[in-house]
């Protein structure tokens, strides 16, 4: 990125004085109903059940809430995303993107429910409410058929996503600890 599209993208930052000290949300999308569309969600639910975290860290299941979410990115300074990602590369690979590298554009829809994380990004920039840091770790999804399983390729990878994820708020200097077993 040239430093004349770093400083346009910073002037998409909320200031300063509107942000909190610290507050950062883990955000798991998708829609459970379509197969591997639906990681986001079930990684979040994943960590859920087997850590936990220091006060400042909201976990969400934000499903296909898409503008919904936009009250969230007002309050936080750092947003974890989790979501299936069209990388353009085979089932089952994992990637990251950070900042201003997450595309966030305004797409033509069929119906309000197809509204995505671009569509969310974008509108955040537009309202000047993007919080400093955003990091999404993503899959590319092998299937969108209706089923409540994910594909074995997407399956087989939750653990990376997680690890991926966890490492990231490790960076972030959040405290993680693994839940007893019971």
């Amino acid at each position: 990125m040239s430093a004349e599209q770093e400083a346009s993208y910073q002037d998409w930052i909320r200031p300063e004085s509107q942000r909190d000290s610290g507050r950062i949300s883990v955000l798991g999308l998708g829609n459970i109903l379509l197969t591997d569309e639906g990681v986001g969600v079930h990684a979040v639910n994943a960590i859920k059940e087997k850590y936990t975290f220091s006060p400042e860290i909201e976990l969400i299941d934000g499903g296909t809430m898409g503008l919904d979410l936009l009250p969230i990115f007002q309050t936080q300074d750092r947003i974890l995303i989790i979501d299936a990602v069209d990388f353009r590369k085979e089932p089952g690979h994992v990637g990251t993107l950070e900042g201003s590298k997450i595309p966030s554009v305004l797409n033509a829809k069929l119906s309000v429910h197809h509204i995505g994380l671009s569509d969310l990004l974008f509108t955040a920039k537009l309202t000047r409410t993007t919080p400093p840091e955003i990091f999404l770790v993503g899959i590319q999804p092998k299937s969108f058929d209706v089923s409540l399983e994910m594909t074995d390729e997407i399956r087989t990878r939750l653990d990376d996503i997680i690890e991926l994820a966890l490492q990231k708020l490790k960076e972030w200097d959040v405290k993680v600890s693994m839940k007893p077993l019971p």
